[in-house]
């Protein structure tokens, strides 16, 4: 297990551009993402957008598939989310994906996205391991 997250989005991208996810390893099937809240992440009630939790769980989740295929590019095929709480500006926001299945083309995941220990969001999603060269991109969108 990582004690220290690192910084996953280091190239110009979309999720760069939104401030970045923070990734660790905890154990063989099991990783954790984080992003704090900030205002651009609101929408118009005062809460963080579902877009932005949607496209953080993609990168973590993503992230988490392309690590357990010893760094072969993924893609994601399907991603169910059920939203089920809020968060704010200034919340962190921990995301935690558990690797149900690998095989040798398909990564079947489940990840909970929690603000103070409290559940906001669940998914799960099917990720296609790409029989191309590791990426030299990285993860993290």
């Amino acid at each position: 297990m990582s004690d220290n997250f690192e910084q996953i989005s280091k190239k110009p991208g979309f999720m760069k551009h939104n401030g970045g996810l923070m990734f660790r390893k905890v154990s063989e099937n099991k990783y954790e993402f984080k992003s704090t809240i900030t205002e651009n992440h609101l929408n118009v009630a005062s809460i963080t957008h579902g877009g932005y939790l949607a496209a953080i769980i993609d990168a973590g989740a993503g992230t988490a598939a392309h690590r357990v295929s010893n760094n072969a590019p993924c893609v994601t095929i399907s991603l169910d989310i059920k939203y089920i709480g809020a968060s704010r500006a200034g919340d962190e926001i921990i995301g935690t994906v558990n690797i149900q299945k690998k095989t040798n083309t398909l990564v079947f995941l489940d990840c909970e996205l929690k603000n103070n220990n409290t559940l906001i969001a669940s998914a799960s999603g099917v990720w296609k391991i790409l029989k191309i060269k590791p990426s030299e991109l990285g993860p993290g969108g």
